[in-house]
């Protein structure tokens, strides 16, 4: 039976998920609720018509940023991009709700769930990557920084390679802040593609603990460092 969660922001272990990946239901989208849920590995997805469902998937997604291929034919690409960071941060997930995934009825980015996002990118604790093209935002993502753990969680693109440009210089960006990896989530074709490889629950969990309180750069999420030539 799946616990439902109550007005402590309390979880259950991840662990302790279902089949499917779920961990819990209920509760609330408190941005203080909604931060502790990535330190502990877990995540909200759920459509319009369903209850908070709260993730922690076995397996799960990552990329280690040593890992990240990076095309010659998307680098010749990333000049035609300018790419900014935390400057249209709600506009980034207005897109991104905007998407249309196979197998997905609906959003699963609901109003409340992007005003939660938005405060924790008040916070500082949620950030986004635009691409622009002629001064027009084009594609981008957004995620959740927890400690030196990147936690991607959707992106768009209305223009070919935005996205693509922008996680990009994400990665490079990373390293250069000394983040560890991405939490990338859920596996799909596409990350795959860019180095993303599954690993067991209790392996990304273990990463995650281990990182989830280390310190990165001061310049991280600043838009005055050069991009990558």
């Amino acid at each position: 039976m799946i616990p439902k969660l109550n007005y402590s922001h309390t979880f259950p272990p991840p662990t302790s998920a279902n089949e499917e990946g779920i961990v819990a239901f209920g509760g609330d989208l408190n941005p203080t609720r909604l931060y502790k849920a990535y330190r502990e590995g877990i995540f909200p997805w759920f459509s319009a018509q369903d209850p908070i469902l709260w993730w922690s998937p076995d397996p799960r997604l990552i990329l280690h940023l040593d890992d990240f291929k990076l095309r010659k034919s998307l680098k010749k690409r990333m000049k035609h991009f300018e790419v900014r960071f935390d400057t249209n941060f709600e506009a980034v997930l207005q897109h991104c709700a905007k998407v249309e995934r196979p197998g997905q009825n609906g959003t699963w980015l609901q109003p409340d769930l992007i005003e939660a996002m938005c405060s924790l990118n008040a916070l500082q604790q949620a950030h986004s990557v635009e691409a622009y093209y002629e001064g027009e935002l084009v594609g981008g993502l957004y995620g959740l920084s927890v400690g030196a753990v990147f936690c991607g969680e959707s992106m768009f693109a209305l223009k070919n390679d935005a996205s693509k440009v922008a996680f990009a210089v994400l990665i490079e960006k990373l390293k250069a802040w000394g983040y560890k990896f991405v939490d990338a989530q859920v596996p799909t074709d596409h990350l795959k593609s860019l180095g993303a490889i599954e690993v067991y629950r209790d392996y990304f969990l273990e990463l995650l603990y281990k990182n989830r309180d280390c310190s990165v750069s001061e310049e991280a999420w600043r838009n005055e460092m050069p991009l990558i030539s």
